[in-house]
């Protein structure tokens, strides 16, 4: 039961390790593109290329879906970024289980977002949960855990890659143990809860009266999507320009001030080179490209 890209990984995994897929659940397909022609979700598209049996429910609240996932007989359900709420009817239906691949080290950042909320807080680390699923929002208990670094230069990006295929192993080893009846579960912990809220794009806005490391988990947690961004006024014009990368830089001066001509930025506290940007309506290109087409001298100020 999955959707997006994240997913694609584990159903992939399982596949691989032998295991018999007797139906694939994803959400519907949707209007997309210039001719809002349906789209099927990347788990939809991966599952018909493997000639699986997809169900593409709107809800699982009815009788009638309901009675259509106990007719599969699963011995488990295997749940990563599906999007849809489980019913008590359908965490119940398989033998041994629902097992979620969650991108955090539970009980830190339940909920929607949290990759991006992990590198946005500043954490120095982060993996992925094998939960047993029961009725509340990521409470069930710990089956399996994987840890990996942020750096500093993690972006949303590059760790959702990261986290979605060390999912997919723990998932595959989670189902070898469960089959060996030795797979251990354990309670989550109450101390060291956090939740992940979903991100709003009214949050995207850089703010350069932060200190620099601050801007940076705020850039890097929301790149390449929504894309944190500054606006400048040039000649009339206010632009508003993403960012996908920076680093910390040396200098200082009122924040938003640009100290030099690599386009690095004073912050609050300290300052950032801005390595990855994108004007509206363009793709994403490096500094010096950037600033080839798009003049921003030392001593404007930005934001």
């Amino acid at each position: 039961m999955g959707t997006p890209d994240f997913a694609v990984p584990t159903l992939s995994a399982l596949l691989d390790a032998g295991h018999e897929i007797a139906a694939v659940y994803s959400r519907p397909p949707r209007p997309a593109g210039r001719g809002m022609a349906e789209r099927l979700s990347p788990v939809h598209h991966f599952a018909l290329t493997h000639n699986l049996v997809v169900q593409t429910p709107g809800s699982l609240k009815g009788e009638e879906e309901q009675k259509a996932f106990l007719a599969h007989k699963a011995d488990a359900a295997i749940v990563v970024a599906y999007g849809l709420l489980l019913p008590k009817s359908i965490l119940e239906a398989p033998r041994k289980g629902c097992f979620n691949v969650h991108a955090s080290l539970l009980p830190r950042w339940r909920g929607a977002a949290p990759i991006q909320r992990a590198i946005m807080a500043g954490d120095k680390e982060t993996g992925v949960t094998i939960m047993r699923m029961a009725e509340g929002l990521d409470t069930g208990p710990i089956c399996l855990q994987g840890r990996g670094p942020i750096q500093p230069t993690t972006t949303a990006g590059s760790l959702h890659d990261s986290l979605m295929h060390l999912g997919a192993g723990l998932m595959v080893e989670a189902l070898n143990k469960l089959k060996r009846g030795a797979l251990d579960c354990r309670a989550q912990s109450e101390a060291g809860v956090t939740y992940a809220k979903k991100i709003d794009k009214g949050e995207s806005e850089i703010d350069f009266s932060k200190p620099a490391a601050e801007v940076r988990n705020h850039i890097h947690g929301l790149s390449p999507f929504p894309g944190a961004w500054f606006r400048l006024d040039q000649e009339g014009h206010s632009f508003r320009i993403k960012v996908h990368l920076c680093e910390i830089a040396q200098g200082s001066g009122k924040p938003g001030e640009v100290i030099d001509d690599k386009l690095s930025i004073a912050c609050g506290e300290g300052a950032l080179r801005l390595l990855s940007l994108q004007r509206e309506g363009k793709s994403a290109m490096g500094v010096e490209e950037f600033l080839r087409g798009f003049s921003v001298p030392k001593g404007a100020v930005v934001g």
